[in-house]
């Protein structure tokens, strides 16, 4: 298995990626209300990616159609964003895009209430992005790989919620998915042993009923199985000596 470690050159347009990935969340969040479509989004996260010099990194990978994923509800992820489909209340949305910096990725995911919004879908959302920050408390240089995924699955499954096992985090660098794999559930075996400079995208998808999931026939979009609610949240890592540092993600913003 193949790991880059990032240079300090890198690692500086890395970070410059993921300050403006996190402005492209944030400027998509505040459109999101009851009658646009997911189109709506799609438009808005391009037009902020292109105003910044910077490519998104979904459009046309591996033939996706979209700067953006948009996925509603029980859609898990890989929603294609369509003009038709229209955001009700009570929905949830889960944005996940991707930034080209100078040849460097960061890659986030968020998922956003839709107007006022079930308690239980709120718990849900919660839970989901909390789980991310239980996971990377173990993100550190001489842990493991799995002691992230075990984190991030103790916490999901604490509240009764399930771990999607078909789709997972993955490293990021010049590529939008290098080596390793990182899993939200915790695999047999410890994993590779984390070192500076290794650069993950780590991004828990946790499902309100079962973890079983299915791909539409459009051969991207990904839904539960049992149509219930899913959420998602991710963020671009930086592995150091000391605390991750989080690219992706501004606590002013987030």
């Amino acid at each position: 298995m193949s790991v880059t470690i990032k240079s300090e050159h890198e690692i500086e347009l890395m970070r410059e990626a993921g300050r403006i990935l996190s402005i492209v969340h944030d400027e998509m969040s505040k459109i999101i209300r009851p009658g646009i479509s997911t189109m709506d989004i799609n438009r808005r996260g391009e037009e902020v990616i292109r105003s910044y010099g910077c490519i998104p990194s979904f459009l046309n990978y591996n033939g996706f159609p979209a700067a953006i994923c948009v996925s509603v509800n029980e859609e898990v992820v890989h929603g294609i964003p369509n003009k038709k489909r229209i955001l009700h209340e009570g929905d949830i949305v889960s944005l996940d895009a991707g930034v080209i910096y100078k040849g460097y990725h960061s890659d986030a995911a968020r998922t956003h209430p839709v107007g006022v919004i079930a308690e239980e879908d709120q718990k849900l959302i919660d839970v989901t992005k909390q789980s991310f920050f239980e996971g990377i408390k173990m993100a550190k240089a001489g842990n493991h790989l799995f002691d992230i995924s075990k984190a991030i699955q103790t916490y999901a499954e604490s509240f009764g919620f399930s771990v999607v096992r078909e789709m997972v985090g993955h490293g990021i660098g010049t590529k939008l998915h290098e080596e390793p794999q990182v899993p939200n559930f915790k695999p047999i075996g410890r994993g590779m042993k984390l070192r500076p400079g290794m650069t993950l995208a780590i991004e828990p998808m946790i499902n309100r009923g079962k973890k079983e999931i299915w791909q539409l026939d459009d051969d991207w979009t990904c839904v539960t199985r049992d149509s219930q609610n899913s959420a998602h949240y991710e963020n671009t890592v930086l592995i150091t000596d000391g605390e991750p540092e989080l690219f992706s993600y501004n606590k002013d913003l987030a």
